[in-house]
């Protein structure tokens, strides 16, 4: 039991990456749709590449979604509404009018010697408005169709235009009046009238809503069978609308059948053989060409985790509604592991994201195609994530592609631009817009997985960030022994196609724990005096070394990223403090070369050794008195050869021949910084 624990401790990265590996297959799985996969691929307007193809069993021809958003706009077309009747307003009208008639006549100066009749030719008025109803709808009448009326629990067909509504009040009124021969008081009436009639006739929506769902669950979502054996296509025949439907409904039977109770764990085997092929390719490809990438658990981590949140959000979209699989935005993939990696990995592992989403969106091969162009497009486009104007040109050729492919394949389905979906164009742009959401998504990246980008590294070279402030303040010799040292490192890493701007800030912090003792440092010494006269070597290789470990501590007070940290416990390796060491040789005999060495590790990329070399030159050229070419040649040559020879580099992926570019680079800005100039008259 001991031993096992042993070797799984000792192999707990290996493991950590079989646990994403299978994990990450379990889960892409258990989002995918859940249905079978038909074993044919079609395409409208492309030849049948198959054999003679015959009905395997009995099956009902689908309706298209538009053919039955087509007969569902009719049925509602057709629809007739349904307005209710209510009698209590009625009731209500004709009590109001019993009562406010009284005090009419009794305002009267003399009460007219008809007044029955005057009572009942307005009971006449009332009596033709609330015939059929007063409708509180002013359009209906201009609509003149019909409708079902609800009145006393029976359902009575009248035309709209028999409804009153209260703008007809004064026709009826003068209608009534000259029928009775009274037109006198027709303004008493407009007056009395107009107060109390009311509308009673109201459209009955929850009833109408009803009667419409009944209709809709009377359609019928087929047309027409397919009996087993009938030859649906021939080899060769072109797929047209008609068999294409049919194809349609066949794939979708096969599918919902397939994913029964029997083939339930079949299917899933299958699924689960495929996706792991597609990531096992991907550990392999980390293992070959990216080893620093396969060796750290993080970085494996944060792939896995991208691909499987475009998996996971893609099958959600398609779940819900197919038609907006482009609005998933999955050139983000690509971006995010360019800015944080490089443009190789990302084309390879969108290439491998695309691959599994093919068994999950409809017409798959038109899905990949495009998406796999796009990806090649966004990889060759992006450069230079921080400068915003970059994105937005990326972003505008994406959509663009997306644009002009869709316009390809849907000539190639109809052809001809008849038919074209303009809804399609808002998705793309759509995705373009969610695209541009890269640069926060990078940020919290860079948070939660520790990682840096350029755009961060940009803001870190900021020399009037507080850290770097600090240090031209206590420390102004470092600040412009770091600055020099930067323009030297980025100069060799742009010649060795090395990340200049990594390396560059790398640079600028490598010195900051030297603010802790600046005046023991000689480039900040402003006097003769050197506070080392009064020390021992052995004091003096202390206070130095220890610069490395206050610049750690102080960068990780201050948040700097761990790959930043890198560059300063690294740019001094293993090497000796040579002056205090052989000043302590002279005084005794037997010194610990340990007590002079720094701690290390030697660097172990590119970036770390250009640093080391770099700051060792900047800082010893300084002594250099009346230098030449032949000189500063000599000079870096000697010092570089030296840290070769002390196996600092020995770790760091560096050529010879890269290193031989460096040296190049390093004596042509040498000769630069110290070129003979004029000398002025006084």
């Amino acid at each position: 039991m001991s031993t096992f624990l042993d070797n799984l401790y000792k192999n707990q990265s290996t493991v950590y990456k079989y646990f994403i590996y299978i994990l990450s297959t379990v889960l892409i799985v258990f989002f995918f749709p859940k249905g079978g996969k038909f074993k044919y691929e079609f395409q409208k307007g492309k030849p049948w590449q198959y054999d003679n193809y015959y009905a395997p069993v009995d099956f009902s021809i689908k309706k298209s979604d538009d053919d039955i958003e087509k007969e569902k706009a009719a049925i509602k077309n057709r629809q007739i509404p349904y307005y209710s009747y209510d009698k209590e307003i009625v009731n209500g009208v004709y009590a109001a009018y019993s009562s406010e008639f009284k005090r009419l006549i009794d305002g009267l100066s003399e009460v007219p010697a008809n007044k029955d009749k005057l009572y009942d030719v307005g009971e006449n008025i009332l009596n033709v408005l609330y015939e059929k109803g007063v409708s509180n709808d002013a359009a209906i009448k201009s609509t003149s169709n019909s409708i079902n009326l609800i009145r006393n629990n029976e359902e009575i067909r009248i035309n709209s235009n028999q409804l009153f509504t209260k703008e007809d009040l004064d026709s009826v009124i003068n209608v009534v009046l000259k029928r009775n021969n009274v037109s006198n008081l027709e303004k008493e009436y407009q007056r009395l009238l107009f107060e109390i009639v009311e509308p009673n006739v109201f459209q009955d929506r929850e009833l109408s809503k009803k009667v419409l769902e009944d209709a809709y669950s009377k359609l019928s979502y087929t047309r027409g069978t397919v009996d087993q054996g009938k030859l649906i296509i021939a080899k060769g025949e072109v797929v047209e609308s008609e068999n294409y439907k049919i194809l349609l409904s066949l794939k979708s039977e096969y599918e919902s059948e397939l994913w029964t109770s029997n083939n339930y764990y079949f299917i899933l085997f299958g699924y689960s053989v495929l996706v792991a092929l597609v990531l096992m390719m991907l550990l392999l490809f980390l293992k070959k060409y990216r080893k620093d990438i396969y060796k750290n658990n993080t970085k494996v981590t944060f792939i896995f985790f991208n691909i499987l949140i475009m998996v996971f959000v893609t099958t959600l979209v398609v779940k819900y509604n197919e038609a907006y699989v482009f609005v998933v935005p999955l050139c983000i993939l690509p971006l995010i592991l360019k800015t944080f990696f490089d443009a190789r990995l990302g084309l390879f592992v969108h290439v491998l994201a695309v691959l599994i989403l093919g068994f999950v969106v409809p017409n798959s091969f038109e899905y990949v195609f495009l998406q796999i162009i796009t990806g090649i497009v966004t990889i060759l486009t992006v450069s230079e994530l921080y400068k915003r104007a970059n994105l937005f040109i990326s972003v505008g050729q994406i959509i663009l592609i997306y644009i002009v492919a869709y316009f390809a394949f849907h000539i190639i389905h109809e052809g001809n631009l008849d038919n074209v979906q303009w809804l399609v164009f808002g998705l793309f742009l759509l995705n373009g817009m969610i695209t541009l959401f890269v640069q926060p998504l990078i940020y919290i990246y860079e948070k939660v997985f520790g990682l840096v980008s350029d755009v961060s590294l940009l803001e870190l070279s900021d020399t009037n960030s507080r850290l770097l402030k600090e240090l031209s303040n206590k420390a102004p010799g470092t600040f412009h022994h770091s600055l020099q040292v930067a323009n030297l490192a980025e100069a060799a890493a742009n010649e060795i196609g090395a990340n200049a701007m990594l390396v560059r800030v790398g640079a600028l912090y490598h010195d900051i724990g030297k603010m802790n003792n600046p005046t023991y440092f000689t480039e900040n010494q402003i006097t003769n005096v050197n506070p080392h006269d009064e020390l021992a070597p052995i004091d003096s290789a202390k206070i130095i070394i220890d610069h490395v470990i206050g610049g750690i501590e102080l960068a990780r007070k201050n948040n700097l990223p761990d790959r930043i940290i890198d560059f300063i416990r690294v740019h001094h390796g293993t090497t000796l403090v040579y002056y205090f060491y052989k000043k302590q040789l002279e005084i005794d005999g037997e010194v610990n070369e340990k007590d002079f060495r720094y701690p290390g590790p030697t660097p172990f990329s590119k970036e770390t050794a250009i640093l080391m070399m770099a700051d060792s030159i900047e800082a010893a050229s300084k002594s250099l008195k009346n230098p030449t070419f032949l000189i500063i040649d000599e000079f870096v040559n000697k010092i570089i050869s030296g840290q070769m020879n002390a196996n600092q580099f020995l770790n760091a992926n560096i050529t010879f021949k890269e290193i031989e570019a460096i040296k190049k680079v390093m004596k042509q800005k040498l000769t630069n910084i110290y070129h003979l100039r004029v000398e002025y008259p006084e």
